[in-house]
């Protein structure tokens, strides 16, 4: 039986096939108990110690006077926690901590090219940021205390000016639902919602990545830059005189015309281009490599005998002969690219897996432990 056509506790005993086609993208879950007996995976102190770092992107957001204010990190001093309706974000969990990646980690039925971070959202009672729609699917996975959620698949997304925040001015509820730990919620992208901490509460967003395609246009334009090749100047030897100089000619248009034309890009380009955007580290994100590392020859023999792992920060993806990684690519060859496959897929390789590898990806494979990017198990 094919994996995705078995019951998925996480998704209320719906398969994974079930979810794709009635839910994802077209209307929210409620699934209670997706994690029985949850209980917080980062103690608030160090969740407030996290939204201090400079490395860590955090939001503080405030209702006062009946008006919303935000502060971004580092959160060097926080409200006390006795006073009602503020609330921390803090963005980017699973890259600073083993049990949020995790976590994580569980959500990928939903390929990695999609899947974007773990937030997490502490609120003191009443806190909360205010009625929205995300445009992107996210999962709100209830971790401490209780938050009550109101949702409305409404069309007016009119936003009220003048807000730090995305606020709708007519929000409309339809449905309200109050969150336990291990109670789960799924939305759609553009789906308004509003949740409200019952007393102290913890919510963990698994959020997915919608990059727009205005955002991917511009980023694809500035790397085909680097490959452009247009020789030659512009020349103009039967030029005539003219009575309106300040006028543009028919003849520069047209012949500068045809040489952007000539401008072409394949299917590799876009594929190349893709695939480093999506692997390409958030600009918060540091790689540290080991303190002593081991030279590249203790590096293989180790590799061998434990196996290797990728940090928790990388970002790894593949296509045909193409194997990305951290906003970096290359061709493999046929041998080398199992092993990578596997190394993507399951984030993790056996010593054994390593036996068939040419020198060459051990060679990068050593790199990427100088540099932070993979680890020895």
């Amino acid at each position: 039986m094919k994996k995705n056509t078995l019951p998925l506790p996480l998704l209320g005993g719906i398969t994974v096939d079930q979810f794709l086609k009635e839910y994802w993208h077209k209307k929210p879950l409620l699934i209670r108990q997706a994690v029985p007996g949850f209980q917080p995976l980062i103690p608030k102190a160090e969740l407030f110690a996290m939204a201090a770092r400079d490395d860590v992107e955090s939001r503080l957001i405030s209702f006062i006077n009946q008006h919303w204010e935000m502060k971004a990190g580092p959160q060097e001093k926080l409200p006390l926690k006795e006073k009602k309706d503020w609330t921390l974000l803090v963005q980017g969990v699973n890259l600073h901590d083993d049990q949020a990646d995790t976590l994580l980690r569980q959500f990928r039925f939903i390929p990695d090219s999609r899947l974007d971070d773990l937030m997490i959202s502490f609120a003191t009672d009443g806190g909360g940021v205010g009625p929205h729609f995300d445009s992107y699917d996210v999962f709100l996975l209830q971790a401490h205390g209780q938050r009550k959620w109101r949702i409305g698949a409404q069309k007016d997304l009119t936003l009220i000016e003048g807000m730090p925040l995305k606020i709708l001015r007519n929000f409309k509820a339809e449905q309200e639902f109050i969150l336990e730990p291990g109670d789960m919620l799924y939305l759609p992208p553009k789906y308004a919602h509003d949740g409200i901490a019952i007393g102290e509460c913890m919510t963990y967003s698994i959020g997915f990545r919608a990059p727009s395609f205005q955002e991917l246009g511009e980023s694809f334009l500035h790397f085909m830059s680097d490959s452009i090749d247009l020789p030659g100047r512009y020349a103009d030897p039967d030029l005539t005189a003219s009575s309106r100089p300040a006028e543009i000619s028919n003849d520069m248009l047209e012949q500068v015309g045809a040489e952007i034309a000539k401008i072409q890009f394949t299917d590799d380009d876009v594929l190349i281009f893709l695939g480093e955007h999506l692997t390409e580290p958030k600009p918060s994100v540091f790689f540290n490599g080991p303190e002593k590392p081991l030279t590249p020859k203790r590096f293989e023999q180790t590799a061998r005998k434990n196996g290797i792992k990728l940090s928790r920060k990388s970002q790894m993806l593949y296509k045909g002969k193409h194997i990305f990684i951290n906003g970096e690519s290359f061709a493999v060859g046929k041998e080398d690219k199992i092993c990578l496959n596997k190394l993507a897929n399951d984030r993790q390789l056996d010593g054994s897996d390593l036996a068939a590898v040419s020198a060459d990806a051990m060679e990068a494979f050593c790199l990427w432990y100088e540099d932070g990017w993979l680890e020895i198990r």
